[in-house]
């Protein structure tokens, strides 16, 4: 019950940015109609675009529950309903974001793409890009600085080829995997490699946020010892 309690608080502080709403709607469609002519690439950009918008919501998400944290705690709230609980909402508001996009693709493309493997490639960039964003957030003090590492982020998954190991070791490779099983019609190694992926990536990812969260938690840097 309190890690819905977090959830809901944070969905609700998140609805009070109507503007932070439209972008996140807005950047995925941007991705998405400028490179509509080409299908593979519109649906890659689509998926990062959704990446991206998740990941940053995290974010922000993790920078604006800092304030309230010790007050929760004092109120009985443990760590992990905390982090669990930011995490719930953000897989929440990915996946409601992520909805009219596979319905604009099924209705746009669909004859063309397999729906099934897009719906699990949309839901998997949610899912990892949540804890990626809050990973940031808990690594990061400051916004700004993490905003300029999901860029990055961001701009080398868009840049590098797709044939370098290097690839591997981003975050959203799981995405591409996947996203190129349902647009070229590849074997199902790319769904399962994209799969198992993004799966470990999550856990190791929502591992190390509860990591530094806990430890963040239990410091108490306003308490000062008195010198005797």
């Amino acid at each position: 019950m309190k890690l819905l309690t977090v959830a809901e608080m944070a969905l609700r502080e998140l609805s009070r940015r109507r503007g932070v709403l439209l972008l996140l709607l807005a950047l995925p469609l941007v991705c998405y109609l400028a490179r509509r002519d080409h299908l593979g690439q519109s649906i890659r950009f689509l998926l990062l675009g959704l990446a991206w918008a998740v990941s940053t919501s995290a974010l922000f998400a993790s920078g604006t529950s800092r304030r309230i944290e010790p007050r929760l705690r004092l109120s009985g709230y443990r760590s992990h309903h905390l982090y669990l609980g930011r995490l719930v909402a953000m897989w929440v508001l990915g996946l409601a974001v992520a909805a009219p996009f596979f319905a604009l693709v099924a209705l746009d493309r669909g004859g063309e793409v397999r729906l099934g493997a897009l719906a699990a490639a949309m839901v998997l960039a949610v899912t990892v890009a949540a804890p990626f964003g809050l990973l940031i957030g808990a690594a990061v003090p400051r916004e700004l600085e993490g905003t300029l590492i999901l860029l990055v982020t961001i701009s080398l998954q868009m840049m590098i080829d797709p044939a370098d190991s290097i690839t591997r070791v981003t975050p959203f490779w799981s995405s591409r995997e996947i996203g190129t099983y349902a647009v070229d019609h590849t074997g199902s190694e790319y769904l399962t490699r994209g799969l198992l992926h993004g799966v470990l990536f999550t856990v190791l990812a929502t591992a190390l946020v509860a990591v530094l969260s806990t430890i963040r938690l239990r410091s108490r840097p306003h308490l000062r010892y008195a010198q005797r």
